[in-house]
């Protein structure tokens, strides 16, 4: 495990784990580089996710994994930039064969920047996904000299395609997933996965335009993350279809959307989430 370009440096958001109560709680820290030009903030919780997922994966032996997943709420605060070191947490409710339930939260520079509230991450079979001596020594790097610092080298381009024309309150657009990209050497190099966290991202994407287009009067960030459903794996060179709608029984004070993603030419979704914006001057 060298730390350099590619496996656990394409989308691996921990560089070392600074406290571990084996099987309950860590904290861990990541730097972003200053270099990329950006770093959504959807990663955030990815970066608690995957915290939680070394605590797991060590109290099982390195036998299983946790594997997409249920977030109940994800509350964020403000959008991290190029430079922040991240510091992240994580709470382990359980932790059996099943599933890992657990809490989450990062801050930047002492300021909490995101909350994670009851996650839960079924587990499968870690050899499917990856090589468990391999991780297991990548383990014991960040538990004890840390992994190289800003060896992540920014994420490959995922553009939206307009899929329709557009309503009042709906937006449809079709994402092309990559057949390549850097981050499945991370995500996960036995069984490439789209990321959920960036499916999510693309999702909320198009939701802000559509709150721009809806409300004006400032940018929209996302500011809390409800109802957060992944169902099924996106395997590499698949196509979504994205939509948007906002929801006439939002907030008062603030609009909210409805976000889904399907499989061209499937009924059922493979993600979905509420997503509440804060439409900042």
């Amino acid at each position: 495990m060298s730390g350099g370009a590619g496996r656990y440096a394409a989308f691996t958001f921990v560089d070392r784990i600074t406290g571990l109560v084996p099987g309950r709680s860590a904290r861990g820290t990541f730097h972003i580089p200053s270099t990329i030009p950006g770093f959504p903030s959807s990663l955030l919780a990815e970066a608690a996710g995957q915290l939680a997922a070394w605590v797991a994966v060590d109290k099982l032996g390195f036998r299983l994994r946790p594997v997409a997943g249920i977030a109940h709420e994800t509350e964020y605060r403000a959008a991290p930039q190029p430079g922040d070191t991240l510091e992240t947490e994580v709470r382990i409710d359980s932790c059996e064969d099943d599933a890992v339930a657990y809490q989450g939260w990062a801050r930047i520079g002492g300021r909490m920047v995101m909350e994670l509230r009851d996650c839960v991450g079924p587990m499968l079979p870690l050899d499917e996904f990856d090589d468990p001596a391999a991780m297991q020594d990548f383990f014991t790097m960040l538990c004890t000299t840390g992994a190289r610092v800003d060896r992540f080298p920014g994420l490959d381009a995922l553009r939206l395609e307009p899929r329709e024309a557009p309503t009042a309150r709906r937006r449809a657009a079709r994402l092309h997933v990559p057949r390549e990209a850097a981050f499945f050497a991370d995500h996960f190099p036995r069984r490439p996965v789209f990321p959920g966290t960036l499916l999510l991202d693309r999702m909320t994407t198009l939701a802000a335009e559509l709150v721009t287009e809806c409300v004006g009067g400032g940018q929209p960030f996302a500011r809390r993350v409800t109802d957060v459903k992944l169902r099924a794996f996106t395997e590499p060179g698949s196509v979504l279809e994205l939509h948007a709608a906002l929801d006439d029984n939002g907030e008062d004070d603030a609009p909210v959307a409805l976000l889904e993603a399907r499989a061209e030419g499937q009924r059922r979704p493979v993600g979905s989430a509420r997503v509440t914006f804060e439409v900042k001057p």
